[in-house]
Formats: C-alpha cells, sequence, structure tokens
C-alpha cells in the first residue's frame, strides 16, 4: 500500500529515546507507559536515528491510557526525519513532494514542517496528473489554479502536476500579421503586428492564432476563415496513458471525460478545477489510503510504566 499517512498530524506523537530501535526494545520500552487517547503514532527517535510505531490503548475514554499494543510500521534504515518549513504537513501532497526532495531512498519520512507541526508518509507515491494549458497570460491559468486547490486541500491524495504549456511567442514569428483571441494573449518581443480579435478589429491579411472557437468568432465577424495557427490544449491531448486535466473554450460548462483526460471550460471557478482534479484522480485509481481517522493528539509519556513501580 502507498501514500500511507495519518488522518491528521495531531494523532502523532514524537518520543526521544535511549534505544537501537529494535522492534523487541521498542516494545519493551512502551508496552504499559501511558499515552494521551487520541495518540496513534509514535516517531520515536534516537541518537538521529528513527522509527515509527502504531500503538493501541485499553480505552480512548480517559485523557490518558496506558500503550497495550505496539507495531513497527517501519524500522530505523527505512526512515528519515526532515524540517521542511515551507511543508504544510496536514496537506498530503506537501509530505509527498518533501519526502521525493528530502529523503528520496527511504520508506518512511517523517516531516516537521510549517508551524512546527509533525507528520510523516510511508511509501511516497503521489499521483502524477498531466496539466496541459497555454500562455501567456502568466501564470497558466489551469495550472496555477490547480496548484493553489492542492496547496488548500487536506482531503486530496498527493498529487504532483506536470505541467504542458503552449507559448504563444512560439507560434507567433517574423514580421506577419498575427491575430490573437485577445489582448491577455499578447507576446512582448516586437516581432509581429499584433491584432486582437476581441477587439474586433478591421480586417487584415493575418494568421489567426487561436482555435476552433476563435475561428467561429473570426468567420461570424468576417464571413471568411482566416489561416490558423491551432493552440487548442484538447488538440493536444495524447492516448499516452497519462491522466490530464486541460481545458477547452468549446466547453461553457460543467466537465468532459474522455478516456484519460478531463477538459473544464476554458474560464472554470476554482470549484470547477477542482471537480476536474477529482474525476482526474479517479481515472489514476490511487492505491493509497490513510492509516487512521478522527480527531487526534500526540503526548507520549516517556517516565516509566505504571507496571514498572
Amino acid at each position: 500500500m502507498t501514500n500511507l499517512m495519518p488522518d491528521r498530524y495531531r494523532q502523532v506523537a514524537i518520543a526521544d529515546v535511549d534505544l537501537d530501535l529494535s522492534r523487541r526494545s521498542i516494545e519493551e520500552f512502551f508496552l504499559g507507559r501511558e499515552t494521551y487517547r487520541r495518540t496513534r503514532y509514535v516517531v520515536v527517535v534516537a541518537e538521529g536515528s528513527m522509527a515509527l510505531i502504531r500503538v493501541e490503548k485499553d480505552s480512548e475514554e480517559p485523557l490518558f491510557s496506558p500503550i497495550t499494543g505496539v507495531e513497527l510500521i517501519a524500522g530505523r534504515d527505512e526512515c528519515a526525519l526532515i524540517r521542511d518549513p515551507e511543508a504544510d504537513t496536514g496537506i498530503p501532497s506537501h509530505l509527498a513532494v518533501a519526502a521525493q526532495r528530502h529523503a528520496p531512498d527511504k520508506r518512511c519520512v517523517a516531516v516537521i514542517g510549517r508551524y512546527e507541526h509533525l507528520s510523516f508518509i510511508v511509501d511516497p507515491q503521489p499521483l502524477e496528473i498531466v496539466v496541459r494549458d497555454v500562455v501567456p497570460p502568466h501564470p497558466a491559468k489551469l495550472v496555477d489554479q490547480a496548484r493553489r486547490i492542492i496547496d488548500m486541500s487536506e482531503d486530496l491524495p498527493p498529487i504532483v502536476l506536470v505541467p504542458d504549456v503552449v507559448d504563444l511567442d512560439d507560434l507567433v514569428d517574423g514580421t506577419g500579421e498575427y491575430l490573437l483571441p485577445c489582448a491577455g494573449a499578447a507576446t512582448d518581443d516586437g516581432r509581429a503586428n499584433l491584432s486582437y480579435l476581441d477587439q474586433r478589429p478591421q480586417y487584415r491579411d493575418w494568421t489567426l492564432v487561436g482555435c476552433a472557437r476563435s475561428q467561429q468568432i473570426h468567420r461570424w465577424f468576417y464571413g471568411r476563415d482566416a489561416p490558423t495557427r491551432d493552440f487548442c490544449p484538447r488538440q493536444r491531448a495524447t492516448d499516452d496513458g497519462k491522466v490530464v486535466l486541460t481545458k477547452c473554450c468549446l466547453l461553457e460548462s460543467g466537465m468532459e471525460v474522455r478516456d484519460t483526460v478531463v477538459y473544464v471550460p476554458w474560464g472554470s471557478t476554482l470549484a470547477g478545477v477542482r471537480e476536474g482534479l477529482e474525476a482526474a484522480i479517479a481515472l489514476s485509481r490511487p492505491d493509497s489510503r490513510q492509516l487512521a481517522d478522527g480527531p487526534s493528539g500526540g503526548f507520549v509519556d516517556l517516565k516509566p510504566a505504571a507496571t514498572e513501580h
């Protein structure tokens, strides 16, 4: 199972101990010690190494209860404890990216991140979703919207966005006449004479840098089609098996799913992009789950267990 993580970072406690972090030493140390009723997992740290355990209790009713069971999830050779102040440990995508950035060779990575909050991820394998978009304007709007949604979503699985962006500047060359859909798509290099379809300029012998909708509008305005350099992300969608999120100006509401490609309207709202992301996640069929649920908090009593008195 990949992308194993707590439902809430508050389920995770950290314990600095003097142990060799073997399974036996960990069990002997923790069994019988009190822990907070919401603690599920303990990052066990000893001399710069760590292990991750899951703990069980007799009851979750009292504020603190003795630990009755210990499960070693990942041993010292599999683990790393890292700091990343930019990572919000409540965001699964932040956890996965931090783990891959700082400790790509470790199976389990515990992250002390923003707000000094601690969480972990085991076997990180974020979903890759290709986002096909167009610039200018900058930043690429669909990519930016999807990234902003992921950066605020605690309920989405770990995701890595792979931008696949067409630059309109690459479609405008020489000193010819070009018609762009709107002024927001303007390039600044001064190599060509640019006009903008949304301003309904006087007709000239230009090349339309646009898509099917731009050609429809051109035909309405001028009674003819124009030579076109098509940038439509829909036309670039491939059948290579990758899950793709893109946009289409012919789609005016809702969304559309074809094979492994999800289409949202060109001017989609954040809510619409969120819906598209969820559809892309469903297409990916992620083999991921969260380890636990419910409100949580992490405290472990490191004093000798009551049974040792």
